[in-house]
């Protein structure tokens, strides 16, 4: 089996737009200029696991439904299980659903981002729901060894119903949890569910 290449963005390229350190709002600033530039390449992604002077391009979304019953917005949220994936973020808790763009979601006529975030989202997850999709921002966390290569994308889908199911047993627990509830269990999330959280809902 081939090893699978995923989309990359050379780090120089991120710092020519500006600083981004932790959750940017001012997502168009960066992701125009990123998905334009004809600096974008597909890579190796073990080779691309260790290397900072490529970032990988993720979509990362946070699926969220307000109960009418209590009017309390609840969020999708899961246990990394130790599978094919992630394994450095191996039985953390996590909002976010998504991964890598890669080299085959390119293939076709349509944008190989919303190609590969779809592609993504069906194989991890089943929305049994109508949603609404609005790209609230982009995260950069230097701070541990994952983050530094990855570059997320935050999409927040907005659900009529919370009918969405685990496909894969890298999602184990899948529920939808009460935003006090995420924030009593804050120390178990991934970072940038953590960050999510505080962007996200620091209203609410």
């Amino acid at each position: 089996m081939s090893e699978e290449h995923v989309l990359v963005v050379p780090a120089d390229l991120i710092t020519s737009i500006g600083h981004l350190e932790g959750f940017e709002v001012d997502v168009d600033r960066f992701l125009v200029p990123i998905l334009a530039s004809d600096q974008l390449s597909y890579r190796p992604r073990a080779a691309m696991e260790l290397d900072p002077s490529f970032k990988q391009l993720i979509p990362y979304v946070v699926m969220q439904w307000t109960d009418p019953a209590d009017d309390l917005v609840r969020v999708f949220t899961y246990t990394r299980g130790g599978g094919s994936g992630e394994t450095r973020l191996h039985a953390k808790r996590s909002i976010g659903v998504g991964g890598h763009i890669s080299r085959e979601d390119a293939d076709g006529d349509e944008d190989p981002y919303v190609t590969g975030m779809r592609r993504e989202l069906d194989e991890e997850v089943t929305i049994l729901s109508d949603y609404t999709d609005d790209r609230e921002g982009v995260l950069y966390d230097p701070s541990n060894e994952v983050g530094r290569v990855h570059l997320g994308v935050i999409h927040r889908f907005t659900l009529e119903q919370p009918n969405v199911t685990s496909n894969e047993p890298e999602l184990a627990e899948g529920e939808f949890l009460t935003l006090a509830e995420l924030r009593d269990s804050y120390d178990r999330l991934e970072t940038w569910s953590q960050l999510c959280l505080d962007a996200l809902f620091s209203e609410a």
